[in-house]
């Protein structure tokens, strides 16, 4: 039996679907020109305005220690301190790194206010701020309440039924009632404010003890005043941010290093 040849089609290749990019499609999966951020830009630096306790920059270099204020000569104007980036201040001469780095971070806090004690102080003058202890009203007083189905507790003297008599806010030996001691700063050389300031002012590291008696660092108390009134000054590395100091390598070398010489002797 003759085979039957069966003749082969020439094997032409499929046309590959081509997909259409539309501009829709490309602009959806590719990043425009108006998400782009240009990075590394840098911003505008704000020039924080200075205050009653810093008011130029021999002063803001002396409060933040580590002998900085030898480097306000290098410094024009106020508005060079906090401009200057840190390739000037390096051309400028302040050496090494970590005192350039030292003074950007203070720079930094200073435009956020975030101030050292003093620096929030409204009345200063000749670097000098007066801090009082004043008694002013309560912000909130208790009102006579009643309650008809309430429980007695220790706050309402356990009368049950009967009407619960006002809270009153007693006094003690030092406090008249209804009143509350606060902290005020006030010009030199008056003892009583003529306002109290509302809000009420929280000063930097500032608080009482024992009631009415003013603490806070580099405090110093007037004499007479049984606590109550006290003085911020200006003072050389108020601000500073304390280094660790190494002793002979350390608590452990010491030790080693003082027993070996007591071995030798």
């Amino acid at each position: 039996m003759a085979a039957r040849t069966i003749p082969l089609k020439p094997c032409s290749p499929r046309p590959l679907t081509t997909f259409h990019t539309s501009r829709w499609h490309f602009s959806f999966f590719s990043p425009s020109h108006q998400f782009l951020r240009r990075l590394h830009r840098s911003s505008q630096l704000r020039v924080p305005p200075p205050t009653p306790f810093v008011p130029d920059t021999q002063t803001f270099l002396s409060l933040i220690g580590r002998n900085m204020s030898r480097f306000a000569p290098k410094f024009a104007s106020w508005d060079e301190l906090f401009t200057l980036s840190s390739a000037d201040l390096k051309d400028r001469g302040i050496e090494p790194a970590r005192l350039r780095r030292y003074l950007l971070r203070w720079r930094q806090k200073f435009q956020r206010g975030e101030y050292g004690v003093g620096g929030d102080l409204e009345h200063v003058v000749d670097g000098v701020g007066q801090l009082r202890v004043v008694e002013v009203p309560r912000d909130t007083v208790l009102k006579r309440t009643a309650g008809k189905n309430s429980t007695p507790t220790a706050t309402d003297g356990g009368l049950g039924k009967r009407e619960i008599p006002p809270f009153t806010v007693t006094g003690t030996a030092t406090l008249s009632p209804g009143m509350k001691w606060v902290v005020v700063n006030l010009p030199p050389g008056e003892s009583q404010p003529t306002e109290v300031p509302q809000p009420l002012k929280k000063y930097t590291k500032v608080s009482l003890v024992r009631g009415n008696v003013l603490r806070a660092p580099y405090l110093k108390l007037i004499k007479g005043s049984n606590g109550m009134a006290g003085i911020i000054k200006v003072q050389e590395g108020m601000w500073e941010d304390k280094q660790g100091r190494k002793i002979d390598g350390g608590e452990r070398r010491q030790a080693e290093f003082h027993n070996s010489i007591i071995t030798i002797t």
